[in-house]
């Protein structure tokens, strides 16, 4: 029986070139030691402090993201069309998002309907008509992409406002090239230990008009309860910059100021890691303790940049992403590079009613859902879950879109029995400034469960890592 997978490693005629350079390295690793390796990996990883918490549950708040060292492998010309499928969805969505809190010129010319936008919970009305620096609302994009193919890539969905995961990217590099020194030396893997320095190039270009210094970049993290603190602080030290909490800055006059031991400092650019909703208890809610009074003020006053910008995450919003290939062609005059995940949208009737009638062989998510929560993996769910769910969508219909099940492609993975193959996705990160950059390489998550296509860590995923070869 043919399997319906894509299988990255091998095809019809064998190993594929990628993965031809890992041949001899995983033949002729013994049992035994793989099993000092992938304790020496989970060793690394509590000594760097790289865990995770899941909200809701109890249990250890820092646990261990499971990580497999059999890294993914894309060739060089892969990677050159991803890399200019990226770039230009991060350019069309910052088009997009310039043009609605502003004139709206999509929505006049009748290409995405005014509801979807002006009525969503993420369309921020306190930044309408304000531009930010150079036209950028969302500075670091995350663009997840499934494979099903050779030549086949599908970006599942976009994450415009504070997307995570970066620090497992850089970290996963880290413990393989000190397990594995010999195979960097033995191949061209391009680096990716250029985030940080491009991603704080990236933040300083975008500093106000105000701004006459070099800028003080700051970043902006709820506390050590959050899941991701540990990438805050991770990111804050690689950038050489200060890891703040809403405490520690304050507003006076037109600028945002930082406490310091030497006194006041001015703030210039805020790498925010927190929920618009928390940004400014002035602005936003009233009840946060988390952010800093006064902010939005001086954001729509010139005399700070929040990055990325609030109001961003109506562009990532699930039901506005069917409508990114229309972006790419209104805004660039181009072809997407990049096609979306066909996308039933329940809030049309005809839409729901197919969706309604074929639940159980379709992905149906909420439109604001993340982290593998508010969604029905029709063809993994019993006859119960599946009509608790339907109840849900036929209450609420706006608040879903619908996806087929793709076939994900399958990666190498060590398992208790060997190697097998497992489900993966990606996440390339994309930083936008003054230039469009992102490095070569991205957050590769695994469905370890043999046969799951759920890959996100709060679900039981893991990750590994990602190698884009070289050109000679």
């Amino acid at each position: 029986m043919t399997d319906p997978f894509f299988n990255e490693m091998y095809d019809q005629n064998g190993l594929r070139v990628p993965y031809r350079m890992l041949e001899g390295w995983y033949q002729n690793m013994p049992a035994e030691f793989r099993a000092v390796k992938q304790a020496e990996a989970e060793g690394l990883f509590r000594r760097y402090g790289i865990t995770f918490a899941v909200y809701g549950e109890g249990g250890d708040p820092d646990r261990l993201i499971p990580f497999d060292m059999f890294p993914r492998v894309f060739a060089a010309n892969e990677w050159r069309r991803l890399e200019r499928g990226i770039k230009q969805r991060a350019r069309a969505l910052n088009a997009f998002l310039s043009d609605v809190y502003d004139r709206g010129e999509i929505i006049r010319a009748g290409r995405i309907p005014a509801d979807l936008v002006y009525r969503n919970d993420a369309y921020e009305i306190a930044v309408a008509g304000f531009r930010p620096p150079l036209g950028v609302f969302s500075h670091i994009v995350g663009i997840d992409l499934v494979r099903t193919g050779a030549d086949q890539f599908y970006v599942l969905e976009d994450n415009c406002r504070t997307p995570s995961g970066v620090s497992y990217m850089l970290e996963n590099r880290e413990v393989m090239m000190r397990m594995f020194p010999h195979l960097f030396q033995e191949n061209r893997v391009a680096p990716v230990d250029g985030y940080a320095r491009l991603l704080k190039r990236t933040l300083a270009s975008v500093a106000p008009a105000k701004c006459d210094r070099d800028p003080c970049v700051v970043l902006l993290t709820p506390g050590h309860f959050n899941s991701a603190y540990y990438e805050h602080s991770f990111l804050a030290d690689l950038m050489g910059i200060e890891l703040v909490e809403g405490q520690d800055l304050f507003v006076d006059g037109d600028f945002c100021w930082m406490r310091t031991t030497e006194g006041p400092k001015k703030v210039d650019v805020i790498y925010r890691r927190i929920d618009d909703a928390y940004l400014d208890p002035l602005c936003f809610r009233p009840d946060s303790t988390l952010g800093v009074p006064g902010l939005m003020n001086v954001y729509r006053s010139g005399g700070v940049t929040i990055c990325s910008a609030p109001g961003a995450g109506v562009a990532d919003d699930k039901a506005i992403y069917t409508y990114v290939p229309e972006m790419i062609r209104f805004y660039l005059g181009e072809a997407p590079i990049l096609e979306n995940v066909p996308t039933w949208q329940c809030a049309k009737p005809d839409d729901l009613k197919y969706v309604q009638e074929n639940i159980a062989d379709l992905v149906v998510k909420e439109v604001h859902g993340s982290g593998g929560y508010g969604m029905l993996v029709g063809p993994k769910a019993d006859k119960a879950t599946i009509e608790t769910f339907a109840a849900k969508l036929a209450a609420n219909p706006s608040n879903y879109i619908a996806q087929p099940t793709l076939a994900l492609s399958t990666c190498p993975t060590f398992v208790e029995e060997g190697i097998a193959p497992r489900h993966v996705d990606l996440r390339p990160y994309c930083l936008v400034g003054r230039d469009v950059e992102l490095v070569p390489g991205g957050l590769t998550r695994v469905a370890l469960t043999e046969g799951s296509l759920v890959v996100n860590s709060s679900q039981g995923g893991g990750v590994k890592d990602t190698w884009v070869i070289a050109e000679e």
